[in-house]
């Protein structure tokens, strides 16, 4: 009788006028999503299977970027990049730091502020490699890495952990999941850092963040930190609720602000039966 009486109740709700609203949302919601993976996805691929050297060493791409450089880049740094008051010079900074700024779509920059925001990049890998390639014709700069200093295979993961700690958790924190800074900075995320971003963000040193040249750290020393966060990515949490990886006082904080809640709703609901 009561499997009868549930589903009545389940083909009363079915009828109902909205249910057919709700479904046709829900199935809005899972196909985007699976096209915005299968975009992100296809995206990634296209944006590795640039030839950054070529680009680099092309004249027709250093005047491309020059033009993508006129248009974009010009109101705040300059038509020849010399900046202005509105942004610093970039004679000298070097590809890296112009493919790290604009592949993360830190620049163009949406709006000024304390710190620049990471989004959604407005120029494919192909325009980021020639707006690098106008800037660091201009004057030289650190380089965009090579595929050989991207190979971190074999690094030593062990070592790459201790010099995490001691050189990026302090900003970054031990996770890598970011942290907060003084004046309204913070040392963002690195679990959506590309290992090309990371080894570009430690060679040219954004915003706030020290240089780590070769005589800092070298190849082999940056490699295992690129290791160790590609590991800090992929790895699972013992612990049960990630929560940002805070360790053991934020998800006791958390199950306590829960619980408490709980117990208040409980109290108010006998309250208002006893009454």
């Amino acid at each position: 009788m009561a499997k009868r009486s549930g589903t009545v109740g389940f083909s009363k709700y079915r009828k109902h006028p909205a249910a057919l609203s709700v479904i046709l949302f829900l199935g809005l919601i899972v196909t985007s999503g699976v096209y915005t993976l299968g975009a992100n996805a296809a995206n990634e691929y296209a944006r590795s299977s640039v030839d950054a050297a070529a680009i680099m060493n092309d004249p027709a791409s250093i005047d491309a970027g020059k033009r993508l450089f006129a248009t974009g880049c010009a109101t705040c740094h300059g038509l020849n990049a010399q900046g202005n008051s509105d942004g610093p010079t970039l004679i000298g900074v070097g590809a890296a730091s112009v493919h790290f700024q604009v592949s993360s779509g830190r620049m163009p920059m949406a709006s000024p502020g304390a710190q620049v925001m990471r989004k959604k990049p407005q120029y494919t890998e192909e325009q980021t490699l020639q707006l690098a390639a106008y800037v660091a014709s201009l004057s030289p700069g650190p380089e965009i890495p090579t595929a050989a200093q991207l190979n971190w295979a074999g690094a030593d993961l062990a070592e790459g952990a201790e010099l995490f700690r001691a050189n990026c958790a302090q900003c970054h924190s031990f996770s890598g999941r970011g942290g907060a800074l003084t004046e309204g900075k913070y040392a963002p995320s690195l679990m959506i850092a590309t290992p090309q971003q990371i080894y570009e963000a430690m060679i040219t040193g954004p915003q706030a963040m020290p240089i780590f040249n070769d005589q800092t750290l070298n190849l082999e020393e940056k490699h295992g930190i690129i290791a160790y966060i590609e590991y800090l990515k992929d790895s699972p949490n013992p612990g049960g609720f990630e929560l940002g990886r805070y360790g053991p006082v934020t998800e006791g904080l958390f199950l306590w602000t829960i619980g408490m809640g709980a117990l208040l709703m409980v109290a108010i609901w006998i309250g208002v039966k006893a009454k």
